[in-house]
Order: structure tokens, then sequence, then C-alpha cells
């Protein structure tokens, strides 16, 4: 805009200036595509289904034929029909391209990247990615075909196949060279990247030399680099230099190209809205018709269809290349009187190329909010019961998310999943998501593993080395344990949207239990380090939003048992109950794991000393909530209660079960009880606590660090402690938004005090039976 004033442009944008500015615009795009074509995977375009293609030419048809009736119709051309038929490809395949790096970013910001939908949509999108470089280079050479420094169409078409024959025989095995001549950990020497990069510019020159373009080059190079360490690392180079100043000014030189002062009048602007209306309706129409054929909803087909309306920055660049390869019609959307009255050819090129650019900018625009009216990921997510490690059924599967952050976190996480008796009629699922912090200006991604490993491939860097570590360490105890399978996953986001992810994660999995490495780590002398004061951050945000029950382990170590020596196959395991929802999810996971042989189970339930409560007779204001209240705990007291008794009665025999009750006035001998017992438990299991309610606990929050572990989670996972045992602390999951208040405020939390007295008795018993029938309680 600011380009249009002649006194802005002169100082800014001077005719000399403009040339440097295109020139650096055109080198910015050539390695724009490139590093497009190395973050693709040319390996997934074998796992391409017929689904993903069948919805990518499908939905290309009807938007392309829109297209083409539009340049017949609304165009005037020349008298050179090759010049007609070029446009006809160029405004259809304009018109029916999907961006696949935009809509990449989009789906990871929908956070439907990993989802079924987003698997089909990037698929379909780098299918018509493909077939629009095809219909680029054909409309090239349709316009340059009579040329005599051109070669013919044929021709053309064939040398460009063997410059893709060339890159994969000759081209691919030296960067694998390259590789290989690189010690594992180490970064690309710089005379490598200088041969890779100058490799870019060769490409370039031959595909332009030949007749397609540069960009094609470059884009073919860049998928010819194989996924992992050298890719990563022109990434790291190079994505800066490239998005931060060379594409600005790629935009910068089309801004200057685009006039929209040239599209005038109502007809020209109602011609406009309607190809945009009619190119997405198209779109969505075809999609939704292939998706149909697939038993694809129709509400997943108009999502899916509208994702592949998407525009980016390739679709900028070949309206640009094709602006300057004379493919644009002369006369786009103008009525033909008007065109008749232009005769400069300069001027008309330019109104089809601003016509074009804002298409692509319209028809980009209505994406995201048309998904968020569309599509409610939510509502294609089926409601799970089994949301907590209480309401499990014995019999079924258990499913855990397990989060791991670096390979300290592993030993003891193996070893607490170990220990929590996986077997034939109740095997755990652990999926397993490596926490990984995004670095760079790339997408959030989830990065599923296969069980296929690749030796002959050196992890490229510190992080994927962490990954490649984790995840074989996982898959090694699946391998010798029984009744245990593992599905590892990569999470690479930002810190302060990474809960959303794990959230996602669990609810799509439909896990039971969430768990979560405590943010401190202890070290030799026994005190308690913080990793990264950002997985604290990660972790509250899970305990607000998770959609079932969490547990944080603070790791002191926890064997394997096929690791231990024969005579040391035990774990010693002590519950401390002080009651509520929290500490009862608690004892539901230690009850699970005394179906392991070997496990030692010692309960020690704190009790207050004064159990009988004064009622005052005079009157007050406030008696009316202070019965809540008051009726609130009774019911609690009366769930403990059932629950410890049901728990005695079902191991009255078992001698690995001990049950202790101690009876306490206040915090101090809260505290005094816990440091006199036995120092020879492996794993304290502790609920996350109930606030300031309880006497048993009373003060101890004031001298809290870590509020979201609970006055007795945080003192136990103090330096303090003189421990060498691993704490677990559970917090059960209470409902939507039920589990934010403690975590934010010391209130009450808010699960049954709005019910009335006789509502909460009901509400009592139905908890129980739910509870005896889901088999735990």
């Amino acid at each position: 805009m600011l380009g249009k004033s002649k006194a802005f442009a002169d100082v800014i944008f001077p005719p000399r200036g403009k040339i440097l500015i295109e020139t650096m615009a055109n080198v910015g795009i050539v390695y724009f595509m490139f590093l497009v074509g190395v973050g693709m995977d040319a390996t997934s375009l074998r796992r391409i289904g017929s689904k993903a293609v069948a919805i990518a030419v499908v939905g290309m048809i009807l938007p392309f034929t829109i297209g083409a009736l539009f340049s017949v119709y609304l165009i005037k051309f020349d008298e050179q029909s090759e010049r007609s038929a070029a446009s006809i490809l160029f405004i259809g395949s304009i018109l029916s391209v999907a961006a696949f790096p935009v809509l990449a970013r989009i789906l990871a910001e929908l956070k439907l990247i990993n989802s079924d939908l987003g698997k089909i949509a990037l698929s379909s999108a780098l299918v018509n990615d493909l077939i629009s470089c095809v219909l680029l280079v054909l409309s090239i050479n349709l316009v340059e075909h009579n040329s005599e420094a051109s070669l013919s169409l044929l021709s053309t078409f064939l040398a460009s196949g063997g410059f893709v024959v060339f890159n994969i025989f000759v081209v691919r095995p030296g960067i694998l060279w390259m590789i290989r001549k690189t010690p594992e950990g180490e970064a690309f020497s710089d005379l490598f990247m200088c041969i890779i990069l100058s490799g870019v510019m060769i490409s370039g020159f031959i595909t332009d030399f030949i007749g397609t373009h540069a960009v094609f080059g470059a884009f073919v190079f860049g998928l010819t680099i194989p996924n992992g360490p050298i890719g990563l690392s022109i990434v790291e180079r190079l994505e800066d230099f490239i998005t931060l100043l060379l594409l600005p000014l790629f935009f910068a030189s089309n801004g200057l190209k685009t006039d929209l002062g040239l599209l005038k009048g109502l007809y020209t602007w109602s011609i406009l809205i309607i190809l945009v209306i009619l190119a997405c309706i198209g779109k969505i129409i075809g999609t939704i018709a292939a998706a149909f054929y697939y038993q694809i909803s129709v509400r997943d087909g108009a999502a899916l269809g509208l994702l592949m309306n998407t525009k980016g920055v390739i679709e900028v660049i070949v309206i640009s290349v094709g602006k300057d390869q004379k493919v644009l019609p002369l006369a786009l959307l103008l009525p033909l009187h008007t065109s008749l009255l232009l005769n400069c050819l300069q001027v008309l090129t330019s109104e089809s190329f601003a016509s074009l650019m804002l298409l692509t900018v319209l028809m980009t625009a209505v994406i995201v909010p048309g998904m968020s009216f569309i599509y409610k990921p939510s509502r294609g997510i089926i409601p799970y019961k089994r949301r907590t490690i209480q309401m499990s059924y014995r019999e079924t599967e258990f499913r855990v998310l397990v989060c791991i952050h670096t390979p300290r976190n592993v030993p003891t996480m193996i070893g607490l999943l170990d220990a929590t008796s996986p077997s034939k009629n109740s095997p755990i699922c652990i999926y397993l998501l490596h926490l990984t912090e995004l670095s760079g200006h790339a997408s959030a991604l989830l990065i599923l593993h296969n069980h296929t490993k690749k030796p002959d491939q050196p992890a490229c860097n510190k992080t994927l080395a962490q990954t490649e570590h984790i995840v074989n360490a996982f898959q090694n105890y699946e391998q010798e344990a029984s009744y245990v399978s593992v599905q590892p996953s990569t999470v690479i986001s930002p810190y302060s949207t990474m809960h959303e992810d794990v959230c996602n994660l669990a609810q799509e999995k439909r896990v039971a239990f969430i768990i979560l490495p405590f943010h401190k780590h202890q070290t030799v002398d026994g005190e308690m380090e913080s990793t990264n004061i950002s997985f604290r951050t990660v972790n509250l945000n899970v305990l607000c939003k998770a959609p079932c029950s969490v547990g944080i382990l603070v790791d002191r170590g926890l064997s394997v048992f096929t690791h231990l020596a024969p005579d040391q196959k035990s774990h010693n395991v002590a519950v401390l109950f002080f009651g509520g929802p929290h500490d009862r999810e608690a004892l539901s996971y230690a009850w699970r794991m005394l179906e392991r042989p070997g496990i030692n189970l010692t309960v020690m339930r704190f009790v207050h000393a004064e159990e009988v409560m004064h009622h005052h007779s005079d009157p007050n204001p406030h008696e009316s909530k202070l019965l809540t209240v008051e009726t609130d705990m009774e019911t609690e007291k009366k769930l403990d209660e059932r629950f410890i008794n049901w728990f005695r009665t079902e191991h009255e025999d078992n001698d690995s079960v001990v049950y202790v009750e101690k009876m306490v006035n206040n915090g101090e001998q809260t505290v005094s009880a816990i440091r006199s017992m036995d120092d020879i438990h492996d794993l304290f299991i502790i609920g996350r606590g109930q606030g300031n309610k309880s006497p048993l606990t009373a003060g101890l929050t004031d001298w809290s660090e870590c509020h979201e572990l609970g006055a007795i989670g945080d003192l136990l996972a103090s330096s303090d402690f003189a421990a060498t045992a691993s704490v677990l602390i559970v917090q059960q999951y209470l409902g939507e938004g039920m589990e934010e208040d403690g975590l934010e405020t010391d209130q009450e939390e808010p699960c049954w005090s709005q019910m009335s007295h006789a509502n909460l008795e009901e509400k009592a018993s139905t908890h129980i039976l739910e509870s005896t029938y889901y088999g735990i309680v």
C-alpha cells in the first residue's frame, strides 16, 4: 500500500533499488523451495494411499473446470493458441491446488495434524503440489513452445525426468556419503554445506536452461536430501536467513507489482468474489464426493475440502513465475469493452497478477474461520467413562500416557510401570510421549515412531539422540516384559502449549492415567535441583486441563523387577491416606500394584483425634454455609470409610499388606509420624491433598514450594525429607474444570458442594456402587 505513493516509493524503492530487491527475492524463492523440499519426506510418497490420491484428483477436477471456464469466457486472448491453452492450465491449477507447507501449519494450529483428517489432508495436498508443478511446467512450455531458444515440449519433459533420475541415483548417494563421513553427533563440515548450497543454484540453473524454472530444480534437489541429520542441519542454518530476510523481500517485490487499483468497478469485484466462492465450493463438493466413496462423513469431507482450498507462499511463487514467463492472461476479470480500450500489455498482465494475488489471499483467509464453523474437534472424540484408575475395569486393558523430558526420567518411569502389574487379564498399553521444546520457526508437531530400527542412520543432534535412547529403552522393556505394549511418539511444541498436545493425545487414546516427571531431580548429595522450570509449567497446565487422572513422579530411583537379583525381587510401597478423592485414587493405583508378586504395601491412614464435630447452638448468619461444608466433609468421610473397609476386607489374609492408623491432631504431628516410618520403602504414593480444609495438614502449606504436589507431596519431594524413595503424587479426575481450583487457590473442591444433603447421600451411594461394579472398590 505504501509503495503506491510515488513520493514514498521514490525514496524507499528507487528504480535501481527495485532491481536489487527483485534479484534477492529470486534467490530467496529458490532457496525457500529448496527448504520446502528438504522439509518433505520423499519416502512418504510411497506410503500415500489410493484414498489420498483419489481425494486430491477428484477434488481438483471441479475447481479446475471452473477456472478453465472463466479463462475461456472472461479472458481476452491474443491470437496465440499456445498462450490460451497455457492460461487455461495456469488459472485452473491456481484455483485447484493446495499449499502443503501452509496447510501443515494450519493443521498444527488447529491441533489436527496427527488426526486421520490431518493425515489425509497432508497426503492429498502433497499430491496436489506435485500435480501443480507438472501443470506449471506444461504452461511455461506451451508459451515458449515456438521459441527457438527453448526445447520442444516433449524434450523438456524428458530432460526434466532425466534431471529427477540424476538426483535420485547420483546426487542422493553423494549426500548419503557425506552423512557417513560425518562422525555421529558432530556437525557437518562447512565444505559439505557449501557443496549442498552450490548444488541448489546449479540445479536451478539446469532446470531454467531446460525450460521449466529454477524453483523446480531447487525443489527437486531439496527432496533429494535424506531426512535426518543433514536435513535438520540445513534447516537450522538457513531457515532464519531465508524466512526473515530473503522471503520478505520476495513479498515486498510482489507487493510493488500488485496494483489493486486496476480492479475497478462493481463488475470486476463481483466476478472476483463469485470466482472465489465457486472455486471453494467446487473443491468442497469434489472432496465430499471422493470422501463419501471412502465412507468418510459429510462433515469431515466438507472440512477436508475446506482445508484443500489452502493457498500460500508456493502459490504466490507460481503466480510470480507465471507473470515473469508471460503465462498470465492479458486481461482477467475486465469487461470486454474495457479490455479493448487497454492497449498496454503490461497493464493487462498487471491486472491479471493483482486478481490472482487477491484470489489467493481470499481463498486462504476463509480456511480457519470456516474450519471453526464446520469442524469441531470435540465432536469427533467419543466420550469415555474410565477416566480414573478407581473407575477402570480390573479385567480390561489399562492405558497409561507416560511423558518423558530427558533420558534421566526413563529408568524410574519403567520401574513404576513394571510394578503396576501387567497381566493377561489386564495388560498395560503405554503411550510414550517424548516432550521436546519447539525451536526455530517450524510448526508444532507430533511424530509417531514405528518399531523399525535403522542403525545406519546416526542421531543428528542431541534431541534426536535423546529420543532414540528413550524409545529404545521402552521398546527393550516391551520385549522383556509380558503383557505390555508401547506406542512411542514425540511432541515438538512450545512449553506454553505443550499441555494441549498431552491432553489431546490422552483424550484421543482414552487413557486412564497420565504420568508426568517432576521438574526437579536428585543430585549426588541428595539435594533436589530444578531441571527446567518450564517443566513445572507443563505439569501445572496438564493438572488443570487433563481429561483423566494425573500423577507426578518424583524420581529417586525405582528398579525394574527383571533387573533385580532373585533375592531382591520386591518393592516396598507406602500409601499415606488422609482422605478425599485424590487419596482414594492413590490407593486404587497401589491396589492394582498388589497383583504383582513381590509388592509389599503399607497403608498408613491418618485420622484426626477429635472425630466429633462441635455445632454452635447460637444463631449464626453463616449457619447454612457451615452446614453445607460439614455435610460435604461427612460425605467424603463416608466414601473414605467404605473404600478403606472394602480394601481391608479384600486383603484381610494378604501378608504383603500392612494397614496402620495414626491418630494426629495437627500438621506437626503428621510430619513426625511420616518421619518415624522405616526407611525401607522404595515408593510413596499419595493423593494431591485437600488444600487447607484438613487439620491434619494445617500449617504445612505455608511452607510449600510446589503447591501442585499438595502439602504432603511437597514435603516428601523436598530436600529436607531424608529419604531415597521415589514419590508418586496422584490427582483424580473430578470432571471438567474441577481440577483448576486446587491449583490456583486453596478453596474447597466444588465436586458436590452445591447439592443438598439428600442428594449428597444418594451421590455417595451411587459412587460406591459404580466403583464396586467397575472392579476396584
